[in-house]
């Protein structure tokens, strides 16, 4: 397994669970060109664990029931992997909140208030 280089290490990129397009298009309009957004539908298309790690935060939509499971995905982050990367919740129920919060999910948001809080996100993970 090759080593990351150091720009991959600097680089200033996140996560982003979801396939609500809009969504995606509000909170890429809020990127700034020293930041890339890569949308994923699994952790499968970012790598192994230790790819995961190159990213600053996950942003996972709790309302995509149908194009993945959130509880598996902050599972096999925490559980399986180890990783302690930052994960950021929006949507989704009570319930699935809850359960989100037991496996150890960082914060949770209505969709709206992503929008709002992703720039502090970006300025807190800028270092």
């Amino acid at each position: 397994m090759p080593a990351p280089t150091i720009a991959a290490r600097l680089a200033r990129r996140f996560l982003l669970m979801t396939t609500d397009e809009n969504l995606r298009s509000a909170l890429g309009s809020l990127v700034p060109v020293d930041w890339e957004m890569v949308s994923i539908t699994s952790l499968d298309d970012v790598g192994d664990w230790n790819e995961i790690l190159l990213y600053r935060f996950l942003l996972i939509d709790l309302d995509e029931v149908q194009a993945f499971d959130p509880i598996d995905v902050i599972r096999t982050l925490r559980m399986e992997y180890l990783l302690q990367i930052a994960v950021f919740c929006f949507g989704g129920d009570s319930d699935t909140q809850d359960e989100m919060r037991m496996s150890r999910a960082d914060r949770f948001y209505t969709r709206d208030q992503i929008v709002t809080v992703l720039p502090q996100f970006l300025g807190q993970y800028a270092w």
